[in-house]
């Protein structure tokens, strides 16, 4: 009915507005409004008018591009004669930059749409977490294309519904590898590996990337047995290929299989030498690490932070300062590393000298410098350090969190604490057991043994520090009977206790 009557209200002012600049109407309800067929019907245009309009659609998308979106929508408004290339790109660029309410506007007051106008549309929704609205207008189609399909399949794996997302393969008319490709990553990025190697094994002509994505998943979860067969069956390896495995070897401690794989490949490029490299970092071979790194042909900041941050685990900060000051990328990663270093090396002045060199930084640097000041008991320097990272703008992760939890414990600062317990609640951080431990164990220390008892039964899966710190607390503020509850849970669980300090 919205539909007919907004083509009577066009029709009826069709003459005049023949000299304008056509505007899109706004319907008056709200919501998705139904298909409608061939409602506008374009005058014929000129070859000149229509290479025209492909400089505006072309000037429309490079400026939401930038995120220009009112220039854009300028330009949308000033062009004499609009396709509906024009209102596709509009709506793109509306999704692109977040503006969900004014894409949904634009497709509503468009005069006629397209297959392209429709899967904009879905694709925008599922990006936006809104799948119901996506299904309605899927369904709302008056036809559909592989793309539709596509733009349903892969948003349901962006959302993580992979059941739903494999219903939908089933029973799409018609597959492409894009179809195939977006079911393998939903299998994959939620861990259900058996149900993507069954779909790699059912499909035979796979291209190198779907390969290589399924291979990454298996180096992840360290099933370097089924990376390696999907390796050497691989009819065409690129350098992903390669330094997938050549890093897949090197982070699981098998440096001898990285370096053969290494010295195998075709064409070694910094991907391939950092992975090596890294490989040795990490198991604290620093001098072969160093000899690697000094022949590298080819350095990026992710092989200078690597060798840095190998440095500093080993406690060779000098050396890591020697190569922090020759670097010549250096990166926020750089010098938060060189911060978390001075601090574990208990030279907070140096540390403090470095955060206040810094460039940039971020809620890692903060925490870093936090942590330090925690670390070497100057718990007071710690959370007035929280205080300025809150007034910069900048939101403590759970790291900078829990340094402080355990500020406000060691000086009795119970009210920022809570505080900051409001502010975890919000911020969703209150389910990690590190950081609840700390707020556990701030309430025990505080004497606030009721709060404490609300967090430690909170903590879903409580470990050893839980427990231990609870029965701490029931024992330092007498309360025997319940102590001796979590004491007999621990050994249910065969949990040691630690002792109870004075």
């Amino acid at each position: 009915m919205r539909g007919r009557c907004w083509y009577r209200h066009f029709c009826s002012h069709r003459q005049v507005r023949a000299s304008r600049s056509r505007e899109p109407e706004s319907c008056s309800s709200k919501g998705t409004s139904p298909p409608r067929k061939n409602e506008w019907k374009r005058r014929p245009t000129t070859v000149a008018e229509d290479a025209d309009v492909r400089k505006w659609n072309m000037t429309i998308t490079a400026h939401m591009r930038d995120g220009q979106c009112e220039s854009a929508l300028l330009i949308f408004n000033s062009m004499p004669h609009r396709s509906v290339i024009s209102y596709n790109a509009m709506i793109a660029g509306y999704w692109q930059n977040g503006e969900f309410g004014r894409a949904i506007e634009m497709f509503e007051k468009m005069p006629e749409r397209d297959l392209v106008s429709w899967n904009s549309m879905i694709s925008g929704y599922m990006r936006n977490g809104d799948v119901s609205a996506a299904i309605a207008l899927f369904r709302q189609m008056p036809a559909r294309d592989v793309a539709s399909w596509n733009a349903l399949l892969s948003g349901y794996a962006r959302n993580g519904l992979v059941d739903e997302a494999r219903e939908v393969f089933d029973e799409m008319p018609c597959k492409n590898n894009i179809s195939w490709n977006s079911l393998l990553t939903a299998f994959v990025e939620n861990g259900r590996m058996d149900e993507a190697r069954k779909l790699f094994e059912f499909k035979t002509d796979w291209e190198v990337i779907p390969s290589n994505y399924l291979m990454a998943g298996y180096v992840k979860r360290r099933m370097l047995v089924d990376a390696r067969q999907l390796f050497d069956r691989m009819p065409f390896k690129d350098d992903v290929s390669w330094n997938t495995m050549i890093a897949g070897y090197a982070q699981n401690d098998d440096l001898s299989e990285a370096r053969r794989l290494f010295e195998a490949s075709p064409a070694r490029d910094v991907f391939a030498w950092t992975a090596l490299m890294s490989g040795y970092v990490q198991k604290g071979m620093m001098d072969e690490a160093t000899r690697i790194f000094d022949v590298m042909p080819e350095k990026n900041s992710v092989s200078w932070n690597a060798m840095i941050g190998g440095y500093v685990q080993s406690k060779e900060i000098d050396k890591a300062r020697q190569l922090f000051e020759v670097m010549p990328c250096r990166d926020i990663t750089s010098w938060n590393t060189m911060i978390a270093g001075f601090a574990q090396a208990g030279d907070i002045s140096k540390a403090r000298c470095m955060f206040d060199q810094m460039p940039l930084r971020d809620c890692i640097s903060w925490a870093a410098i936090i942590s330090g000041y925690a670390q070497t008991g100057h718990f007071e320097e710690a959370l007035q350090l929280l205080l300025d990272m809150n007034r910069y703008g900048e939101w403590p992760n759970r790291s900078a969190l829990t340094c402080s939890f355990s500020s406000c414990a060691e000086i009795g600062a119970l009210k920022l604490g809570q505080q900051l317990h409001g502010y975890l609640i919000k911020a969703g951080y209150e389910s990690g057991c590190f950081v609840a431990n700390a707020l556990l164990a701030m309430y025990c220390k505080c004497g606030n043994i009721e709060d404490a008892y609300d967090v430690f039964h909170g903590i879903a899966d409580k470990d050893s520090v839980s427990l231990n710190t609870m029965l701490a607390g029931y024992a330092r503020h007498g309360l025997l009977k319940e102590a001796l509850i979590i004491f007999e849970s621990m050994k249910a669980v065969v949990i040691k206790p630690n002792a109870v300090p004075p």
